[in-house]
């Protein structure tokens, strides 16, 4: 008996952890490899979980198995001071992961943990938590895991551990090992163990974790092509279901689970973590793909270096982006606030071209469509539902640290969007470097950088640079890494205010000295925003001031008549509200809880900025 694998056309697929993989030799390049022939009392990696709505979610990674070593895992809690067993679970053999699940559990506790498997191995952690009773919730936020590094993350894990965020979002690009992500997974796992074995995580595969340098979903599809450009998954459809399986199991359980095209799953969800209700979005899965789709106006058919091109010409009719099955999610998602305080979406890049140049200091490309950037329309289309409920976002991939204030049809008049950094930053490296070296209109005042303010991306998006952190080019030039250097790598970490319905996001290098306060921050951060800029319209005229009775903290909509609009939902910090509007005209109020169902006013007349005209709405 030896382990499974992907069938006789993919038998060197994840190799290090298939077929008889205990007597397999890695020599050169690959030794490395050798990694997952642990000691036989060491084969329980690590774990990750999420609790949401009283279900705890599980996934234990462990290495390799032999012939011989059974295929269960079992979890115990730690209860009045005994450890007891609450769940086993198979072990699968591709990708080696374990799923626990346990309803009804109490999110007001936290509670230890362990997975154990065989006599003698064990992973120890703690479950936390929720922490809706706290003001003040700390995010940390991390993608692009290099391979080309394959060191301990010790300095970043430390600094984490001392910052204790309340939840980590890991982007994508967990692993770079195309063809053998069980390896790359369980060598990512062992880096930051120590910080997520006991807290909540999100992760999500991006495109290098499915093994392809770039992804076009386009519903699940086969790619021909192993660029993938084509649209699609390039290997076999096993292989992608076990990179989600081992990454996003353990999310809270999918909006509309029903699988794509060749039974691949879906994972979009939602999650609320202190009442920060999180949307996890998979901005690449229904992503159409280029070749084929638009002329070709550069090395290949993803990027474009044509500057007389047209950008009409690639904002093809019918091109997706997040396709409808997520839009309507988002939609759902805007208007439920159910123990929510503020909201944020969180996926793999930015919906934005926010970089100049790729791979190399001396290579500038004008557009890159692997970006949320293409195509144009899908775009705005996600961003107005993002804005419909005031959400932050979150997002990674680019190896370059940005924020931006997207704008839709004015600038800023969109979401803001936090980009983190490479985790490490030695592959492909990218630089916000605008040609001529002129800073936009309305750059940001005081900033320490020189390239802020409005611009248009390749593709003609309006977006406004707050902050970038641009490697040093010298010091990538030469590849070996001194820790003294500025490659521009680190890590994400975002603090909620609920109260005060803010945001301060701050930038970390790798080697960061916490104790030099926000001076050991990267030029630019941190930085403060308020909820209501996510949308950024301006106000053509207001409603009445609003009185609420029989109810504290509303979700408040509003409802354009003329258009049947649902302009906005949001949760009010008080017992009072004006909202703004964006036309003259009458308009319904509808308010609530969880949802905005309780009480519905409608013919509600606009005023002037400077009316004091004040309306009462009882909830009983």
């Amino acid at each position: 008996m030896f382990a499974v694998d992907f069938g006789p056309d993919w038998n060197t697929l994840d190799s290090a952890s298939t077929g008889e993989w205990w007597n397999k030799k890695h020599e050169g390049r690959s030794a490395w490899l050798e990694m997952v022939k642990v000691p036989r009392d060491e084969v329980v990696a690590f774990a990750v979980y999420t609790v949401d709505r009283g279900t705890l979610k599980m996934t234990a990674q462990l290495f390799p198995l032999r012939p011989d070593e059974a295929r269960l895992a079992r979890l115990e809690l730690k209860i009045g001071g005994e450890w007891q067993e609450a769940a086993t679970a198979p072990v699968y053999e591709l990708g080696w992961s374990a799923h626990f699940r346990l309803e009804g559990w109490d999110e007001g506790q936290s509670i230890p943990y362990r997975v154990r498997h065989g006599k003698s191995s064990v992973f120890e952690g703690l479950v936390r938590r929720n922490p809706h009773d706290k003001n003040d919730i700390v995010i940390g936020s991390l993608s692009c895991n290099s391979n080309q590094d394959r060191g301990d993350r010790g300095a970043m894990v430390a600094n984490l551990k001392k910052q204790d965020p309340d939840m980590l979002f890991f982007a994508g690009d967990q692993s770079y090992d195309h063809t053998e992500h069980t390896a790359g997974w369980l060598t990512w796992g062992m880096q930051f163990r120590e910080i997520i074995k006991d807290r909540p995580v999100v992760t999500i595969p991006d495109d290098h974790d499915i093994g392809q340098g770039n992804l076009w979903g386009e519903g699940g599809v086969r790619a021909l092509i192993k660029a993938g450009n084509d649209g699609g998954y390039y290997y076999p459809a096993d292989y992608i279901r076990m990179v989600e399986r081992c990454q996003t199991w353990h999310l809270p359980d999918a909006f509309d689970p029903a699988a794509i095209e060749q039974g691949i799953g879906v994972y979009y969800t939602s999650y609320n973590v202190g009442g920060i209700d999180f949307a996890i979005i998979e901005d690449r899965k229904f992503k159409t793909g280029p070749n084929g789709e638009i002329p070709k106006m550069g090395p290949r058919p993803d990027h474009i270096n044509e500057p007389t091109y047209k950008r009409s010409e690639v904002d093809v009719p019918g091109l997706k982006l997040l396709g409808e099955r997520q839009l309507s999610f988002l939609e759902n998602w805007s208007e439920d606030w159910s123990g929510a305080d503020m909201k944020c979406v969180l996926s793999q890049t930015n919906f934005a071209g926010a970089v100049h140049l790729h791979g190399r200091f001396e290579d500038r490309l004008l557009a890159d469509l692997d970006s949320n950037g293409w195509p144009q329309t899908g775009r705005n289309n996600a961003l107005r539902k993002m804005r419909k409920a005031m959400a932050f976002h979150l997002a990674g991939d680019q190896h370059l640290s940005v924020v931006t204030h997207h704008g839709i049809e004015n600038f800023r008049d969109g979401p803001v969007t936090f980009v983190s950094p490479a985790l490490i930053n030695n592959y492909y490296s990218r630089w916000w470097w605008p040609e001529g070296g002129e800073a936009g209109a309305n750059p940001i005042e005081d900033s320490p950088l020189p390239w802020t303010g409005d611009y248009l991306d390749g593709l003609g998006n309006k977006i406004t640079m707050i902050a970038y952190a641009n490697p040093d080019p010298e010091s990538t030039r030469r590849g070996k890494r001194d820790p003294n250097e500025d490659w521009a790598d680190g890590y994400g970490l975002v603090r909620f205010d609920k109260k005060a319905q803010t945001v301060v996001f701050e930038c970390w290098s790798r080697f960061a000295d916490l104790s030099k306060g926000d001076a050991g921050q990267y030029p630019g951060w941190p930085m403060k925003f308020n909820m209501s800029q996510n949308d950024g319209r301006e106000a053509v005229a207001y409603l009445p001031e609003l009185s609420f009775k029989g109810i504290s903290n509303p979700v408040v909509q509003v409802v354009n008549e003329a258009t049947g609009e649902e302009l906005y939902t949001t949760r009010v910090q008080g017992k009072s509200y004006r909202p703004k509007v964006y036309a003259k005209g009458n308009y319904t109020i509808r308010v609530g809880e969880g949802r905005p169902i309780l009480k519905s006013v409608s013919g509600v007349q606009s005023v002037s900025a400077g009316s004091k005209k004040k309306l009462t709405i009882s909830v009983r």
